[in-house]
């Protein structure tokens, strides 16, 4: 009993399945290695922006103000110090992204240089307004910053414009919010007028993506650069945008009743969080990266030793054939390795030729395998272009981000109304084959 239960179908099908379970091992240190070299990647990424400039917040101009306010405690009147921001009330930006890439030994990034015009008005009215009883402004030491987050990436940078006059910016001892910041000494009392005009312009080097901050009554701003794939992200959509084959165009519109802060405040850290999440911007979007690409493929490993361990026990079944564990565990590692080629080729060569170029290897290997294992060419043959027509599927699940879950799961139910097909005859409770004589 013991002994036909051991050669039984069921016997067989169980033991498939465990070697299929036992190639997780070798998919799962794969796995592991794709993460290690994604996060050589990153690190990669970050050297180039350590010395090209980073990912860019850039604000428009405001008004620091240092200001003494009386307050009454239980021990009496105390002095406390502090510094009061005032934005504009108009703010344009206007921007020209050069896009290109940068490399660090096999790894690259996406980086721009971009060519700014800012340009706006403070008014005189809210300058006026902020006078108030017990609190004392500091306007001879008030000064103008540019919130910029990553200075190294400033290229160039133009006199700043106010009313007719010319200033220029140097470092400043503090920022906006969480974003450093440049400054220039402006007193804006001793400017005439109901506004005081202001107007920027400069080089603006960064990494993957640029930010803009809502920092006026009304801001309008407009990018634009000659690369195919944007990805807008932040608090704020375009208004509108332009995206074709080769280039993007996008206009955004943000009042300050869109905001979670006013027009003034007290420096803080409560209200630097409210400024970074006002932000909205563009990243120079790659679709899919390598690393991502190889990361999908290889959730699909189990599957893909899964079917072709089934292709060979059916083949073992209706030709009555032996085939022994050791042989379907050589197939199966021969299956895994393809993710291990096909993760270093696609470091070199690129991911659509590296998938090629290991799937071709694969597909050769195992299909001769069979042919020799099963003593047929035909079943070496139809194995090899079953195989091929898998790892085709496979690609397609890949490169397919939007239906990529449709295409698998009409894939699987295929696949599964395929199996019940074939095996619709099959005895389960008869013993396997003898080995053929040789």
């Amino acid at each position: 009993m013991a002994n036909a239960l051991f050669h039984s179908i069921t016997f067989k099908v169980l033991g498939i399945g465990f070697l299929a379970l036992l190639m997780l091992i070798p998919l799962a240190q794969v796995q592991g290695l794709i993460g290690e070299r994604n996060g050589l990647s990153e690190h990669a990424v970050r050297t180039i922006a350590a010395s090209w400039g980073g990912k860019q917040q850039l604000g428009g101009p405001v008004l620091a103000v240092p200001k003494r306010v009386r307050v009454q405690t239980s021990t009496g009147w105390v002095t406390q110090e502090s510094v009061e921001i005032l934005l504009a009330d108009r703010l344009d930006i206007r921007g020209t992204l050069a896009p290109d890439t940068r490399r660090y030994g096999i790894y690259e990034a996406p980086v721009y240089s971009a060519q700014l015009k800012l340009s706006g008005a403070f008014l005189a009215s809210d300058i006026a307004a902020l006078n108030a009883a017990e609190t004392t402004y500091a306007w001879e030491r008030a000064e103008l910053r540019l919130p910029v987050s990553d200075v190294r990436g400033i290229r160039r940078i133009a006199a700043l414009r106010v009313a007719g006059s010319d200033y220029h910016f140097g470092p400043s001892d503090a920022g906006v919010g969480n974003t450093a910041a440049i400054g220039v000494p402006l007193d804006p009392t001793r400017i005439s007028g109901e506004q005081i005009p202001f107007e920027i312009e400069m080089t603006l080097a960064g990494t993957q993506s640029l930010e803009l901050i809502p920092l006026a009554r009304r801001t309008e701003a407009s990018l634009s650069a000659p690369w195919p794939d944007p990805s807008f992200f932040g608090a704020f959509l375009p208004a509108e945008r332009r995206v074709d084959a080769k280039s993007f165009a996008a206009q955004w519109q943000v009042l300050d009743l869109n905001r979670s802060f006013g027009q003034h405040w007290q420096q803080d850290g409560q209200r630097a969080q409210d400024i970074g999440g006002a932000a909205f911007g563009v990243a120079l979007y790659q679709p899919v990266s390598v690393y991502q690409q190889n990361e999908r493929a290889g959730k699909y490993g189990v599957l893909f030793v899964a079917l072709t361990f089934v292709a060979f026990f059916l083949f073992e079944v209706l030709k009555k054939l032996r085939v022994h564990p050791v042989q379907y565990l050589l197939i199966g590692v021969a299956l895994t390795t393809f993710y291990l080629v096909l993760l270093a080729l696609s470091e070199q060569i690129g991911f659509a030729l590296a998938y090629v170029a290991a799937a071709i290897a694969v597909v050769t290997i195992v299909a001769g395998y069979a042919a020799a294992v099963l003593r047929a060419r035909r079943a070496g043959l139809m194995l090899g272009a079953m195989l091929a027509l898998v790892y085709a599927l496979l690609y397609g699940l890949i490169v397919s981000e939007q239906y990529s879950l449709l295409m698998g799961a009409l894939a699987m139910l295929a696949i599964v109304a395929a199996l019940m097909y074939l095996t619709r005859r099959i005895d389960w409770y008869t013993a396997m084959p003898l080995p053929a004589a040789q």
